[in-house]
């Protein structure tokens, strides 16, 4: 049987296409990789590009300590120690090899003052200068803080959440697993945005072309999973190869039909229906990676940031929002990292 070729760009949503066209424009080559210039590239132009901070809810900068490692910076969003509000721990995108919780304050600033609830971003470390279990040290640190700190934040601790896109959903996951088997502190809930899941994929796993042909492709994917895991490759805290997903909270996955990650999202959706948790599996169709950050007045892109922060809402016990909140403004046009 012969089966006709596809052409990517013809399964976009026709609204996220000018996004897509700036966006292809000056997008590396299929197979680039990440060498040390490429990283100082990419960092420098997410510090560029960077959504100045809202005036309103209030944000704090805090440092932490980890053990054995290096302090940890932090930014508290919407504290207020006088009321008693549910909360986000959000982990940032970036490929995990890139990105900023200052880049992602103003975003994070929008959903807090939406759901009026606490946000605390994590500047958690980056590959490749520190390897897996560095970032996860930060982020389980990060979430020991806040339950440890949950009075002076205002914050309810039966009601925090994990929120990460891309490399951050994947980091998410991890903590929540983290959390899970250590047994000390726990998440509610957990909302996955076009998570970075399966360090098969663009290796061992290959994918019809027309699957991660935009924005986050193969090769940079398997090698950002490998600067990730170091010397831990093949036996880190992958959470598509996590054998038992049961004991998890209730989570929210939200991924794009043309994405590289909506194969892994769709799987890993299933498996957790088989380990008895709770999930939403939300494909839109014909969004690509990061779409809602390139196109953020889209439909599509509206429609899917309304059902992001409505699974946030109910988690909350919020009433749901009717229609989605304006996202923050952007310094000027960018492409978003993975």
């Amino acid at each position: 049987m012969t089966i006709r070729p596809i052409d990517p760009v013809a399964l976009v949503d026709p609204e996220l296409r000018p996004a897509l066209d700036r966006m292809i424009l000056e997008s590396p080559s299929p197979e680039a990789r990440i060498t040390p210039d490429a990283l100082r590239s990419i960092r420098a132009r997410g510090a560029a590009t960077q959504k100045p901070f809202l005036r309103e809810p209030g944000v704090a900068a805090r440092t932490i300590g980890v053990p054995d490692a290096p302090d940890l910076a932090l930014f508290v969003i919407n504290a207020d120690p006088a009321s008693t509000k549910p909360a986000i721990l959000h982990l940032h995108g970036g490929g995990f090899v890139a990105g900023s919780a200052g880049g992602s304050v103003a975003d994070m600033q929008v959903i807090a003052k939406a759901l009026e609830c606490v946000v605390v971003t994590v500047e958690y470390r980056l590959a490749p200068e520190t390897s897996f279990p560095g970032a996860l040290d930060d982020n389980y640190a990060a979430l020991r803080w806040v339950f440890d700190h949950a009075a002076e934040l205002g914050v309810d601790r039966d009601r925090i959440a994990l929120l990460g896109e891309s490399a951050g959903g994947g980091h998410a996951a991890m903590l929540a697993l983290a959390a899970r088997d250590r047994g000390e502190v726990a998440a509610s809930f957990l909302a996955l945005s076009c998570p970075m899941l399966d360090d098969r994929t663009g290796k061992s796993v290959r994918l019809p072309p027309h699957l991660g042909a935009f924005v986050w492709r193969p090769a940079l994917n398997a090698a950002a999973w490998s600067a990730l895991l170091g010397d831990s490759e093949g036996r880190g805290p992958v959470p598509a190869r996590e054998a038992d997903l049961s004991g998890l909270p209730p989570i929210f996955i939200g991924t794009g039909s043309v994405d590289l990650f909506a194969p892994e999202n769709i799987a890993f959706a299933g498996r957790l229906v088989e380990a008895g948790v709770p999930v939403e599996l939300l494909v839109v169709p014909g969004a690509f990676h990061a779409f809602d950050t390139l196109a953020p007045h889209a439909r599509a892109s509206r429609r899917y940031r309304l059902a992001l922060l409505n699974a946030l809402a109910r988690a909350f016990g919020r009433a749901e929002l009717a229609t989605p909140p304006e996202p923050a403004p952007p310094l000027f046009a960018g492409i978003a990292a993975a």
